[in-house]
């Protein structure tokens, strides 16, 4: 299965629910199974920003409990899409070209024109499992893989 590394607290955002794109400054032709790997690093700072701390209180978390250095969910690659332009609308922000980006989500990416956001759905958090991470796409072998870290 394929999989990213994505650095706390995005990573837990994903598997939560309640982030939808990961954004890239690179895209990817890519499409299907994902594993969302939790990287060692933790941004602490981002965690006590808004929406970030309040999103991550309402699950449970904090920059102290977070997994790191395991594979947090499953989801489905199912589109990659450019950044045109962003802008603010009302009480909508929004990507130009990407559907429903708004509110925590506009907040939890870099929606920069020339960016790219790659689209999850069927998210299925798992319980963490041990893995080293890896830059750009790459190979989970799975649960087997957690008796190679």
């Amino acid at each position: 299965m394929k999989a990213i590394t994505l650095h706390q607290p995005w990573a837990t955002l994903i598997a939560l629910g309640e982030k939808r794109f990961e954004t890239r400054s690179w895209a990817t032709k890519y499409r299907g199974p994902i594993a969302i790997h939790a990287a060692k690093k933790v941004d602490k700072e981002i965690c006590q920003q808004e929406p970030f701390r309040s999103v991550l209180a309402k699950h449970g978390y904090t920059a102290d409990n977070l997994p790191t250095g395991a594979v947090v969910a499953k989801c489905q690659l199912v589109d990659c899409h450019q950044i045109i332009s962003t802008g603010y609308d009302a009480a909508t922000l929004y990507a130009v070209g990407i559907p429903k980006v708004r509110d925590n989500e506009f907040a939890f990416g870099w929606y920069k024109a020339g960016r790219y956001a790659w689209e999850m759905a069927d998210v299925k958090p798992i319980d963490p499992v041990p893995a080293k991470g890896q830059q750009g796409l790459w190979n989970w072998g799975g649960e087997r893989d957690a008796s190679r870290t």
